[in-house]
């Protein structure tokens, strides 16, 4: 069986991962949290699955790529520098990152990104998300992976249409651009929903988490699909096949 190594296990999300990798066929050969050694675990796995911090992942890919192990990063947050390691890496190693690993979200974004293309800018684009009081970033990465998939089914850049700061008297909303909302509270593991709202009509694409087994059992799917694939940078797209 496939060996895997966890960042981040002492997380929610690892822990939910250590209890998901037996029924998925894999093992799992050990998992570090902050203070953790990325170096010996990458040379005894397979694969490593990292849902740590981003402030943990220039070590954790430097250790990946000394044991030339495949990595897949689910952790959020990241910036400009961060995506640059994550290119460089990908230069030696197979790397995919994603601000969501379920599979259904994956299908999502395929969805997202149709209706954009085949919608005008004249259909206003709004991206809602709600998490749990403890999550720390916002908008969520999977609120941003959406609004990049909308965009670049319009064509653009995801950085040239973003509005996620409205507050008091902001005027009337401008054409082409993509708004986001964060809501935070209680226990909620994550809903998203996509509004395209045109002159009289409006369409509603949503996706809700019911709990994060469903995020294991994609990491760990996606983890495993990765195993073996030459050294580049993976989607989950390309998990899926859409």
């Amino acid at each position: 069986m496939t060996a895997i190594g966890i960042i981040g296990s002492a997380g929610r999300m690892g822990q939910a991962l250590a209890v998901a990798v037996p029924d998925l066929g894999a093992t799992l050969i050990g998992g570090i949290d902050a203070g953790g050694d990325p170096v010996s675990l990458a040379h005894d796995a397979a694969v490593l699955i990292d849902f740590s911090t981003p402030a943990a992942l220039e070590r954790t890919l430097a250790a990946a790529r000394s044991a030339r192990t495949p990595i897949l990063i689910g952790t959020t947050g990241l910036s400009t520098t961060h995506h640059a390691l994550i290119d460089a890496a990908a230069g030696e190693i197979a790397v995919l990152q994603t601000g969501n690993v379920s599979l259904g979200v994956t299908l999502l974004a395929k969805l997202v990104r149709d209706a954009a293309a085949r919608l005008g800018p004249e259909w206003d684009i709004e991206i809602a998300e709600m998490h749990h009081r403890h999550k720390v970033d916002a908008p969520s990465g999977t609120a941003l992976l959406l609004g990049e998939a909308a965009a670049a089914g319009r064509g653009i850049t995801l950085a040239e249409a973003k509005v996620a700061d409205r507050a008091g008297l902001t005027g009337a909303r401008s054409e082409g651009t993509i708004g986001f909302a964060s809501l935070r509270g209680g226990s909620v593991a994550g809903d998203h929903l996509v509004i395209f709202a045109g002159e009289g009509e409006r369409i509603e694409i949503g996706h809700r988490a019911e709990n994060r087994a469903i995020f294991a059992r994609g990491a760990i799917t996606a983890a495993l699909w990765l195993v073996g694939k030459p050294a580049g940078r993976y989607s989950m797209e390309q998990v899926l096949g859409v």
